[in-house]
């Protein structure tokens, strides 16, 4: 392998890795913040105990968060040098902004909130953990804004003399409309693992008959939350397809594996791919004129076929049409479970089926985010700023030795530090709220 195949290798396991974990971070935060403001309001100590026992967990989660973020950074800098060079004045800028404010409000502010039960207000003790959410939400913006950018170029210039780009217009940067439906799509998304991730490990106890009363109010919450969260999410992934559909329009035709342009383009539930030859094998359920009325609004719309383009500017179409029908089966499967436990909320501890289900499905939500993120970026290819620099030019010249070693150094960092963790989430998990006594 070259340096060019271990450099993205070793970056897709870096980023993947860490994505497990920010999502379960952005979401649980929220959540321990509303079962706190919930005791504060009724004064029922089940859920102050909600808030302590919820709040350990996702402790755990932030630590390995932060840890494989900053692995992730560093790579910036030694495998992807030209990039560094080329786009560091805007991407940069944006990667400083989230450390300097977000990281360091919610660094702070998760401190007051461990170490200040007791010591402060009951109010001021929930406001501390609302800005842990809100610097953990502002953080997500700043690094999503910086990755919409590199799908969506705008506000900058190419200065030709220096070889770089350059930033000219920061407002442009900040209000692009993809990084607004990257965005919501992405918090919406961990906001529904987190979701599910408190209905599977209360479901756990319930159908164990363990602290059953504290449980059922967890899921309680917990139903309400998921179901409302699924239902926006599955709405916006229509909006954000079609945004998709006007600004990469390749990245449309692979996640379809359309390759002829079509007028009223029909929406397939799946196929065969035969990239080589650029056909599809078989088709399954065609539904006609689906696609172009779900893209563009106008079920006559032409489609763009993949023939369209190069077959050097086209993604890889396979991978991303697979893993676009395999995050859309697992939504709509995480939406006929939402509803049940919403419907069900009130006695989860009576349908022992909807409880296994949902201990079942706690993986799902990590599945369905990490097929999202393999269709952004592999339906980007073979570009890593869309339309201006490719990966292959972004490469550091770095001897491939150097990047066994870093990869398998990373490789056997992160399985330490994942084993480690899930060990820790299931220990005290399965303690439930005797984890926090």
């Amino acid at each position: 392998m070259d340096a060019l195949l271990l450099s993205r290798l070793q970056f897709a396991m870096a980023s993947m890795f860490h994505f497990l974990f920010v999502p379960l971070t952005l979401g649980l935060v929220i959540l321990v913040a509303i079962f706190e403001l919930l005791y504060i309001r009724t004064g029922d100590e089940d859920y102050k105990t909600a808030a302590k026992f919820w709040g350990k967990l996702f402790l755990i989660n932030f630590a390995l968060g932060v840890v494989t973020g900053i692995t992730l950074e560093f790579q910036f800098g030694t495998n992807w040098r030209y990039y560094s060079e080329f786009m560091g004045d805007i991407f940069g800028s944006l990667l400083a902004i989230e450390a300097t404010l977000a990281f360091f409000l919610e660094s702070t502010f998760i401190a007051v909130w461990f170490f200040g039960w007791d010591k402060l207000s009951k109010k001021m003790h929930n406001l501390a953990i609302w800005l842990v959410a809100l610097g953990s939400n502002i953080s997500a913006f700043w690094i999503l804004t910086a990755n919409a950018w590199m799908q969506h170029p705008v506000g900058y210039r190419i200065n030709e003399e220096l070889g770089r780009a350059e930033l000219t217009n920061f407002w442009a940067v900040v209000t692009n409309s993809y990084a607004f439906h990257e965005l919501l799509h992405t918090l919406s998304a961990s906001y529904v693992l987190a979701g599910f991730f408190v209905l599977g490990v209360s479901a756990y106890h319930l159908l164990r008959k363990s602290h059953v009363d504290f449980f059922k109010k967890s899921f309680r919450v917990g139903a309400v939350w998921t179901a409302f969260w699924t239902i926006f999410l599955i709405i916006h992934s229509h909006f954000q397809a079609s945004d998709v559909a006007e600004k990469q329009p390749e990245k449309l035709a692979a996640m379809e594996a359309i390759w002829e342009t079509q007028e009223g383009a029909p929406w397939v539930v799946f196929a065969i791919v035969d990239e080589a030859n650029e056909r599809n094998v078989a088709e399954i359920l065609p539904i006609p004129k689906a696609l172009s009325l779900l893209s563009y609004h106008d079920p006559n719309a032409p489609v763009k076929g993949l023939k369209e383009w190069p077959r050097d500017e086209r993604p890889p179409v396979a991978v991303t049409f697979y893993s676009f029908r395999l995050m859309v089966f697992i939504g709509l499967w995480l939406l006929f479970m939402a509803i049940w436990a919403y419907v069900k909320r009130n006695e989860p501890e009576n349908h022992p089926r909807l409880l296994r289900l949902l201990l079942w499905t706690i993986p799902l939500p990590y599945l369905a985010i990490q097929f999202g993120w393999l269709v952004t970026e592999m339906g980007r290819q073979p570009w890593i700023v869309y339309r201006i620099m490719r990966v292959s030019e972004a490469v550091s010249p770095v001897p491939v030795s150097f990047i066994w070693v870093s990869f398998i150094s990373l490789l056997v960092l992160y399985a330490i530090l994942g084993a480690v963790d899930f060990y820790l989430l299931a220990k005290n998990a399965k303690l439930g709220p005797d984890a926090v006594k």
